[in-house]
C-alpha cells in the first residue's frame, strides 16, 4: 500500500469523524436553543399571568373591602414570583402564587355581587385560560429538556457533550405535593 493511499484512507477516516462530530454537536445546540425557547414561551405566559392579577385585584378591591390580607398575600406572592430566575426558583414562585390564588378564589365565593361583575367574570376568564397555556407551556418545556438530557447521556454524543461543557437542562418540576394542587378557579 502506497503512502498516498494510506494518507487518502487516514484523510477519509478524519473527515467522517470531523462530520460525525459536527452532526452531534449541532444537533445538541438546536437541542439547547429548543430548551431555552421553550422556556421563554413558559416566561411569555407567566408574564401574562402576572399583568393580569393586578388588573384582576383592583377589580375586587371595592368588594372585598374587609379582606385586605388575601389581596396583599396575592400581591406579595405575584412580586415573588415576578422576581424569580431559574427553573427551581420559578417553581417554587408559581406555587406559592398558586396557593395564593387557591385562597382568593375561596374568598370570592362568599361575594355574590363580585361573581356576576362583567370585568371580574372576564378577567377571572382570561385567567383561566392563560393557566391552560401555562400548563401546557410546561409540559413542552418538560418535553424539550428531556429530549436535550437524553441527547446529553446517550453514548456516543455524550462524548461529544462532554468534550464541548453541555449542561443538563433542569426539568420545572412541583417538589411539594400540596403544590401540585392547580388553582381552583369557579364561574359560579
Amino acid at each position: 500500500m502506497s503512502a498516498a493511499l494510506l494518507m487518502l484512507i487516514v484523510g477519509g477516516i478524519a473527515v467522517v469523524i470531523l462530520g460525525w462530530l459536527i452532526g452531534i454537536y449541532n444537533s445538541l445546540v438546536r437541542l439547547r436553543n429548543a430548551v431555552k425557547n421553550a422556556w421563554a414561551q413558559i416566561d411569555v405566559q407567566l408574564k401574562r399571568r402576572h399583568d393580569l392579577i393586578p388588573n384582576l385585584m383592583e377589580t375586587v378591591k371595592g368588594y372585598m373591602a374587609h379582606e385586605r390580607a388575601t389581596l396583599e398575600n396575592i400581591t406579595k406572592a405575584r412580586n415573588l414570583a415576578v422576581q424569580a430566575s431559574g427553573v427551581a426558583q420559578q417553581a417554587q414562585a408559581e406555587a406559592g402564587l398558586n396557593r395564593a390564588m387557591s385562597q382568593f378564589y375561596v374568598v370570592v365565593e362568599n361575594y355574590p355581587d363580585l361573581k356576576a361583575n362583567q370585568n371580574f367574570l372576564a378577567l377571572q376568564e382570561e385567567l383561566a385560560s392563560t393557566e391552560n397555556k401555562i400548563g401546557f407551556a410546561r409540559q413542552f418545556y418538560n418535553d424539550q429538556v428531556m429530549q436535550f438530557n437524553n441527547r446529553i447521556q446517550m453514548f456516543p454524543s455524550n462524548i461529544v457533550a462532554g468534550l464541548f461543557s453541555f449542561q443538563e437542562a433542569e426539568s420545572f418540576e412541583v417538589e411539594d405535593a400540596a403544590q401540585r394542587e392547580a388553582p381552583k378557579v369557579s364561574f359560579t
